[in-house]
Parts: structure tokens; C-alpha cells; sequence
């Protein structure tokens, strides 16, 4: 028996919650040079990496694209980045991930910056699921969805032989 899947975006419709998310971005850093849009893999360095093409389109800053890969079974904080984490002192920092479900993934991406004097430190997901354990929320958010905990969020983005899209199952 094949699981039900629902289509909650489509290709278009994701295009669309970025396009706004990017502008919601450059509003909150206008007069800024540089801001550093940092994706959390899998998934999240997809959703930053598409944010930085729109916001180069779009923004008189620059912007500049960061990874952090994190260990989410590890109790503390385990992450590998590719930036030296003192090169973002003093600069508007954007996390990105494509769910927000405990707020766990955030959590861990907030500690990668702990010791460092930041700007601004912003938050983007295309989903936010509601379902925090962690005192998290989300500055900026494609769609706000209010799911029980059983159901799971898919996003497909950049998989080979299917369409972007969004699916709850």
C-alpha cells in the first residue's frame, strides 16, 4: 500500500514563498554591504543557495553563501562548516532550513555562532511546522503549517527526475 501524499507547493508556488522571503530579507538589511546566508544540509543550502540568486538579482549588497553540516543525534553540538566562523563578526547572518519542526536543527545552528559578535542573526524556512521544543521561532517563512506530530513534511528540491514540491504525508 502506497502512502498519501499531499501536495501543500508546487514548483510555481515555491518560487513564489522565496521571491518573498528574499524581499522580506532585503527590507530587514537594506543598508548593509555584505549579509551571509548560511544553509543547514541537506536540504537547507538549497533553499539559502536559491535566496542568494534572487536576493543578487535583486539587492545593492552582497551576499555571501555558507554550509553547516550538523550532527542532529549528537547531544552537543557537532557541526562542520566551510568558513572560518570569526570572519562573520560583525555581520547580518541568515540561517536557513527548509523545516522548522522542534526547532533542534535551529538550535544547533544558533551555537555555531555562539562565541561570535554578529550583526544580526535571522532565521528563514520555507516550512514552520509549529511544533517547537526548543524556545524557537522563525523571522522569516515561506508558509506556516499546523500539522500533528505523526504527519511528516517532504521537500523535494533539486532531486533528479522529479519536480520541486512540497508534500505532507
Amino acid at each position: 500500500m502506497s502512502e498519501k501524499k499531499l501536495l501543500i507547493l508546487n514548483q510555481q508556488q515555491i518560487q513564489q514563498k522565496l521571491d518573498r522571503i528574499a524581499y522580506q530579507i532585503l527590507e530587514d538589511n537594506f543598508d548593509e554591504e555584505e549579509i551571509l546566508i548560511a544553509g543547514i544540509l541537506p536540504r537547507g543550502d538549497n533553499i539559502a543557495n536559491r535566496l542568494k540568486t534572487i536576493l543578487d538579482g535583486i539587492a545593492p549588497f552582497s551576499t555571501r553563501l555558507l554550509t553547516i553540516e550538523l550532527d542532529k543525534q549528537s547531544s552537543s553540538l557537532q557541526a562542520k562548516i566551510n568558513f572560518n566562523v570569526a570572519d562573520c563578526s560583525g555581520k547580518v547572518v541568515i540561517l536557513v532550513d527548509d523545516v522548522l519542526n522542534s526547532g533542534k536543527t535551529l538550535a544547533y545552528g544558533f551555537g555555531v555562532f555562539i562565541d561570535v559578535p554578529l550583526k544580526k542573526l535571522r532565521t528563514a524556512v520555507l516550512i514552520d511546522r509549529n511544533h517547537k521544543s526548543f524556545p524557537i521561532t522563525t523571522d522569516f517563512a515561506g508558509v506556516a503549517l499546523s500539522t500533528v506530530i505523526k504527519e511528516h513534511v517532504d521537500v523535494v528540491l533539486n532531486e533528479e527526475g522529479e519536480e520541486d514540491a512540497v508534500y505532507l504525508r
